[in-house]
């Protein structure tokens, strides 16, 4: 029943959205106000718009984990010959591969970042992984409308998949016994688990949308359980 509020409320939440994003008001000649609507808007659902955001708040949540990933770890981004961190950011949001991934996209980008033998930029191959991943459970999309459809099973697997990165950050060591990558500070005098925390919120979105397209589908989300410690990056394009 809690789950079913929440989900109303969502819905209320975006109709009003698309309401006010739908139409401008403005000043004719005269000085009269005159209401005009975004044709565009005409052919979105609530629905529709709640995707619109919810990918755009996965993604822009990442690109936040990803900056903290190279500020925590600066040797990733010049060891693969970047000019800066902002250069290493701007090469993901335009998911632009690199010759040491060798074509690999998704969850085998990923996997890179953990592989002992990957000798480029680890955030960048784990990061590029996790956006293409969500590019794909959102089929390739950042603008939705009422004739699009999305699978629920993809985007389940990519909210696993951000679990089991969360996981390996923490856990996966190289044959000197250090994590690949530096994330959360778990001294108990400076402890910082912001990496958890943004993680969990990119999760959530996740989750959210994937249940939200299941009732959309008339379909029941399938919720496999796995332990993160034996799991593998789960496949989303299919």
């Amino acid at each position: 029943m809690r789950g079913s509020s929440s989900f109303l409320r969502l819905l209320l939440a975006a109709a009003l959205l698309f309401s006010a994003s739908a139409c401008s008001t403005r000043l004719d000649r005269e000085g009269r106000p005159e209401t005009r609507v975004e044709a565009r808007y005409l052919l979105k659902s609530e629905i529709d718009r709640v995707t619109d955001v919810n990918r755009e708040e996965v993604v822009a949540g990442l690109m936040r984990i990803a900056d903290k990933l190279y500020k925590r770890n600066p040797r990733e981004w010049r060891q693969a010959g970047l000019s800066s961190r902002e250069a290493a950011l701007e090469r993901l949001r335009q998911r632009q591969s690199w010759p040491a991934l060798t074509g690999k996209r998704e969850r085998l980008a990923a996997a890179q970042a953990f592989a002992e033998d990957y000798r480029d930029d680890r955030v960048g191959a784990l990061m590029f992984g996790l956006l293409t991943m969500v590019d794909a459970a959102f089929e390739h999309k950042d603008d939705f409308y009422i004739l699009d459809s999305l699978n629920e099973t993809k985007l389940f697997n990519a909210a696993r998949n951000m679990e089991i990165a969360i996981w390996k950050l923490g856990h996966d060591r190289n044959p000197a016994g250090e994590p690949y990558l530096l994330s959360n500070e778990l001294d108990v005098n400076n402890r910082n688990l912001s990496f958890e925390r943004e993680f969990g919120r990119v999760v959530g979105l996740l989750d959210f949308m994937a249940q939200i397209v299941a009732d959309r589908n008339g379909r029941t989300l399938s919720r496999v359980t796995q332990s993160v410690a034996t799991a593998i990056f789960l496949p989303v394009s299919f």
